[in-house]
This record gives structure tokens, sequence and C-alpha cells, in this order.
């Protein structure tokens, strides 16, 4: 393992968020976003799943987006949904998780604050007037957050790189920025002097004594424009610490539990993680790219995960399902997969979970 040491709805919007690059096999140059060897996930010019599944074409989005199958969800915030003010840090063997909406979360481990995907935004959107619109505010105020020492950012559509918060983060905190390699070019668009520590998958970074920050596959891929399609690369994260090991996931398929296994026979075991359980439906289109609250609960069994988050739901509409279906698939899957559910928290805006000592996860 090489390391690296380191201190809604309109069509538009759906372009934007879940299916922008459809125009991808236009010409720009490879080394706007990255350059480098040819590798078992790289072609040279683009990123790719090796024996995944691509995103799908335009003529699907066009044929998914006119299928008149969209729930309807409220235009009032979740009735769950709180805002809170975090404790300036955590320490010890605690490890407490706060959920700001969406892919963002406060992240509170071994005197570390770690925010993931965050976006504070009031749109997922390349645009300030059109696009998916949050229903909840942030369960966090950005003027409330403590100090931010890393910011995890996994890939780079509009509901988990947003400029905006980047640029208020960076002004405010001067974290290090931990990403894929390739995103480094849009951060530096609002962040130049940032602090960016760029990931291949199989890397690993020092954070400080104790903690590292691991790279791992994601089953995913990237977009912000009509010509970068896969230009920029996604993954997933392994957090390491004294308090026990976390694993993160802003977006991902379950990819037939590839991924999952291979964390789980590499790293043993983990005290948490953090699974997307929402954006999956109609399983025609999403399958490939977005797993649903049945996949999100078998890939923490096979991680050997002993506790589960589940993130991407009830914040922002990004596809079919209603607001509240991914929690009672949720609630279908433990059954189905007999894990208790108090070993499973799906996070709403504000809530906060102290994640309690790691134990046999079988």
């Amino acid at each position: 393992m090489k390391r690296r040491t380191f201190f809604k709805w309109s069509l538009a919007g759906a372009v934007a968020v879940l299916s922008g690059g459809f125009t991808a096999r236009s010409s720009m140059a490879a080394s706007r976003y990255y350059k480098g060897p040819v590798s078992d996930h790289f072609d040279g010019i683009r990123f790719f799943n090796p024996g995944g599944v691509e995103p799908n074409g335009f003529g699907d989005l066009l044929r998914w987006r006119f299928n008149g199958q969209q729930a309807t969800w409220p235009k009032t915030p979740d009735p769950r949904a709180t805002v809170v003010k975090p404790d300036a840090s955590v320490t010890g063997q605690n490890l407490r998780v706060t959920m700001v909406g969406h892919a963002s979360m406060l992240i509170q481990v071994a005197g570390l604050n770690i925010l993931t995907d965050p976006v504070w935004s009031e749109r997922a959107s390349p645009v300030s007037f059109a696009g998916p619109r949050r229903v909840s505010p942030p369960g966090i105020r950005l003027e409330d957050l403590p100090r931010i020492d890393v910011v995890l950012i996994s890939h780079n559509h509009y509901d988990h790189l947003d400029l905006a918060t980047i640029a208020s983060l960076e002004a405010a905190h001067k974290p290090t920025f931990v990403t894929p390699l390739g995103n480094d070019v849009f951060i530096r668009k609002v962040a130049p002097d940032a602090r960016i520590a760029l990931m291949d998958w199989g890397d690993a970074l020092d954070v400080t004594e104790g903690v590292s920050i691991h790279c791992e596959p994601a089953h995913h891929w990237s977009a912000r424009g009509l010509g970068d399609r896969r230009k920029a690369l996604w993954a997933a994260f392994v957090i390491s610490t004294p308090a026990g090991r976390i694993y993160h996931i802003g977006d991902t398929g379950f990819h037939d539990g590839i991924n999952y296994r291979a964390a789980g026979k590499t790293y043993g075991s983990f005290r948490l993680a953090i699974l997307p359980i929402g954006a999956y439906e109609p399983r025609w289109f999403m399958k490939g790219q977005h797993q649903n609250p049945d996949e999100a609960i078998e890939g923490m069994r096979l991680a050997n995960a002993a506790y589960a988050v589940g993130h991407h739901f009830a914040t922002i509409q990004l596809t079919d399902e209603a607001m509240d279906a991914p929690e009672r698939a949720l609630t279908a899957a433990l059954a189905k997969h007999d894990v208790d559910p108090a070993r499973v928290r799906p996070l709403h805006a504000g809530e906060v979970f102290d994640v309690p000592p790691e134990r046999n996860p079988a």
C-alpha cells in the first residue's frame, strides 16, 4: 500500500447532478483534471470501475426523467430535522457523528473534526436558481462548526462537492481537503491556496499520530459538465483511529459486494460504516451507481461493521423514491438480514449518534 504523509427536478438539474457529461466522448485535454500512468482503473484519459457497470447514456436519462413515476416530496422541512451546535471536540474512545444533511456529516474522533462531502448551499446544482433543492436546512450552521481539521470529498457530483461551501471552509478553518485524483481542479477554483491531499485507490495519508486516512474503491463515476465524465476519480475512505476504524462511502453501487468484501478482508472489522441508503429508484437506471437499503445492510455485514449510519436521504430529492421510502426499506432489510436495528442509524439533519464501543459484529 502506498503511503503519503501529510500533516426538483428539472431536466437540467438531473443532468447536472446525476448525469452531467453525457457528451463525454467529445475531446478534452486529459491533463485538465489528472494525468498519470495507466492503472487497473485508469486508461490514461478516464477512470473506470474494474469489472463494473458504466453510467447510463442520455437516452436512458430521458426515458427515466419522463417516466412519470417520481414521488412528490413535501415542500416543508423534515419535521425530524433539527439544528444543533456541536462540542469543540471528542476525545478518548468516543466517536460521534452529527448529520448536516444528505452526505454531509461531522465526524468527531481522537480530537479531530472531520467533515464529509460538505454541502451547505440551498441547491445541489451548478446554478443558484435551478436544480435539486434541499428540503431541510443544514443540521449545523456553518458559523457553529467547531475547528475543522479535515474535509473528505468522495467525488465531484454537485451533491457532494459544493464550491461555495469549500470557499467558506477554507476561509474560516484552513482544513486539509482530502479527495481522489483530479478533484483538486475544482477546489483550486475557489481556494487556490488550500492544502489538498490527492489520493488514488490504495493510498494512505497520515493525519496525526495514530490517525490515518486510506483511499478505497467505490463503484461510482464523476462529472461536473458536458465533457468531463470520469475524468476525475471517485472513492470511499477508511479512517483508522485509536477509537476504531470508520468506513465512509459517499456514493456507490453494490457491485456484487466486491468492494465491501475487500474492505473486510483488508481491515478486519469496523467500528462504524457510513453508508448511502437513498437515491436508488428506478433500479434499472440507478442500480449500477447507487445501492439501495437492502444492499447497504448486506455491505455492512460483508465489511464486518459493528454499527452503521445511513445517509443520502430526506434532504435533496434526486431520484424517484418517496422521501420516507429509504427508511421503510431499511426496516425491511434489517429484518431480512437479522440485524439489530440498534446497530443502524439513518440520521436526519441535526441528529447526533454517539457510536457505542465496537463489539463483535456477528
